[in-house]
């Protein structure tokens, strides 16, 4: 699971990546030519913006 923007960011992610979690940020995935959630793995039209399953939208970059 993506970590959230903290003012200790590059400290914190750090921290988590040395105990093996993902701290990228997280983006749809892409399976047949649909938008699939990362979270639930729901697939959706290329123009979703929020997951009608779970309700996941992508973060926005830091």
């Amino acid at each position: 699971m993506a970590s959230a923007p903290s003012p200790d960011g590059d400290l914190f992610d750090e921290f988590l990546t040395s105990r093996g979690h993902d701290v990228e940020t997280a983006q749809w995935e892409e399976s047949y030519n649909k938008k699939q959630c990362p979270d639930c793995g729901g697939l959706h039209d290329g123009d979703a913006v929020e997951c009608s399953v779970c309700g996941w939208r992508p973060e926005t970059p830091r």
